[in-house]
């Protein structure tokens, strides 16, 4: 009988915003292979997990801990940008929102965004992508 060695996880849950589905597939191995998080939601579209959020505040009534404790947001997304996203995310009434870290993960390098994400209400990172063990082990 083999014995899994059992993991120590930093995070629950995380939850990854981003309509690149490379970009989403690289995170993901590199948040398993660095133990960030028992659980990875991946949503390629704003609009769905806004949805899946408040879904999950509505249906978990019992608190079991389904809410992601950090949302990776990039910021050139259709429809829906990254900063709509956040504006909706905070629109929603729940101690869970409130609590869960925002992180922008973005390849954008306008000084402007930066400065927008400063202006927001909340515990928002801002972080240029690429994503590395590196910058997981500051959050």
């Amino acid at each position: 009988m083999k014995l899994r060695k059992k993991i120590n996880y930093k995070h629950k849950q995380v939850m990854l915003v981003d309509d690149n589905e490379l970009d989403n597939f690289i995170n993901e191995k590199i948040i398993e292979s660095s133990e960030f998080a028992e659980k990875i939601y991946i949503n390629t579209s704003s609009q769905s997990a806004l949805e899946f959020l408040k879904n999950i505040d509505l249906i978990d009534l019992e608190n079991t801990n389904v809410f992601p404790d950090i949302i990776f947001i990039d910021l050139n997304m259709p429809i829906i940008d990254g900063f709509q996203f956040i504006e909706a995310l905070n629109e929603i009434e729940s101690d869970r929102v409130k609590k869960c870290r925002r992180v922008i993960l973005t390849s954008s390098v306008h000084p402007e965004d930066r400065l927008k994400a400063e202006s927001i209400s909340g515990d928002i990172l801002f972080i240029n992508k690429p994503l590395t063990k590196d910058i997981l082990a500051t959050i």
